[in-house]
């Protein structure tokens, strides 16, 4: 191992308790996205912490979600262009307040366990870990910048244009966000889509006057079926209605139905495709009318050349570290896929290892953490100027 990686992973291994207490505090911070008072007082113990680190802070204030924090440092060691290598993450969790109640944050078998601590507030702490590594022992923090936003666990509503215009100025972006299993990254995430479909029928009499009602829920029925027939596992494409609704009576034809739909595809061709399949749905009787609302709003992670390369560099980095750094496609999105849609290269899946996120046994895996520090910092170190990592 070189002499340079060795130092920045052995000063990593020295502050394995510093990085383990940045976890714990930030697991402790409770923060679910709907809840904008818990995730500000988060973000406010995360911007004290980044401008520890020699950050300047600013926030991205929002009237109903959390504040965005966006952190940068001083710019003489961006590219020919200004151009940075962005860290991208979120603090926002699934977990309602006071889960840490029932599941409290734990060790045990080298794990570390809590509500929020693999999606992914390790992932936060191993950034912060880093940029300490950067300036205090490679020689300076001035090629990074970072994001770290408050609404990705509910579609990135306020923030996807901040997290857009942040990843022009970038000639890479490097995710946080979980690992795979076994700690692989990945190189491809499904995009995601919502859609509803509400159907307006004619209210009859079930018993007197069925046939001058149009039922809105047998016509639901139907289109389920047809929604179904759009899905191709082979090609990545499911559709799946997950919620339905209607009617007001078992002896009154129903006059309204509703379904939520979602969407998963692997890559922008499929995702026009669907997107268009779902919004010409079409009634099969007169008297029936459609609405049909939403759409592919998280475009697909493709794995594409650039990504490909920014891979091959990060492996290589693993590998001078010591270890192999395998690779896979996500079911989930991310807020990378946004950035890579733009044709920023981007890697996600950076965070440490662990298991459950957005569930009862949730934990990260502690001996992680610091190589994980260590190998962000080796691989922003080699995302230099002198690289085209662009398609």
């Amino acid at each position: 191992m070189p002499d340079h990686l060795r130092e920045i992973l052995r000063f990593c291994e020295s502050q394995s308790a510093w990085v383990r207490e940045t976890v714990e505090t930030l697991v402790r911070l409770e923060s679910p996205s709907d809840d904008k008072a818990a995730v500000d007082r988060c973000g406010a113990t995360l911007a004290r912490m980044l401008q520890e680190v020699g950050a300047d802070v600013t926030r991205s204030t929002q009237a109903a979600r959390g504040d965005h924090l966006r952190a940068r440092w001083p710019a003489d060691g961006r590219d020919a262009r200004g151009r940075q290598t962005l860290l991208l993450g979120h603090f926002d969790t699934v977990w309602p307040a006071g889960t840490l109640e029932r599941m409290p944050l734990r060790e045990g078998d080298g794990r570390l366990y809590g509500p929020g601590i693999f999606d992914m507030k390790s992932g936060l702490a191993v950034s912060l870990l880093a940029i300490r590594a950067l300036g205090e022992v490679a020689g300076g923090t001035s090629r990074v910048a970072l994001l770290w936003t408050t609404d990705e666990e509910i579609g990135s509503g306020t923030s996807r244009a901040l997290i857009e215009d942040t990843a022009r100025a970038s000639r890479a972006v490097l995710v946080l966000e979980p690992s795979l299993p076994g700690g692989g990254v990945k190189t491809s995430r499904k995009g995601v889509g919502e859609f509803e479909l509400l159907v307006h029928g004619v209210s009859a009499h079930a018993g007197l006057d069925p046939g001058k009602g149009a039922s809105a829920i047998h016509e639901l029925a139907r289109q389920i079926l047809a929604l179904e027939a759009l899905q191709d596992p082979a090609r990545g494409v499911t559709v799946n209605v997950g919620v339905i609704s209607g009617g007001s009576r078992s002896n009154v034809v129903a006059d309204r139905a509703a379904a939520r739909i979602d969407v998963r595809v692997q890559t922008m061709e499929d995702a026009v495709r669907v997107e268009r399949a779902i919004q010409a749905l079409q009634p099969t009787r007169t008297n029936i009318r459609f609405e049909i609302r939403g759409g592919v709003d998280r475009p697909p992670l493709e794995r594409s050349s650039a990504v490909v390369r920014l891979y091959e560099r990060a492996r290589e980095v693993a590998a001078v570290l010591g270890q192999d750094l395998p690779e896979g496609p996500a079911g989930g999105g991310s807020d990378g896929n946004f950035t890579a849609a733009i044709g920023v290269p981007t890697l996600d899946g950076l965070g440490p290892r662990g298991d459950g996120a957005h569930a009862a046994h949730e934990h990260v895996i502690i001996d992680d953490l610091a190589w994980r520090a260590a190998f962000v910092t080796g691989l922003i170190e080699s995302l230099d100027s002198s690289v085209q990592l662009e398609a």
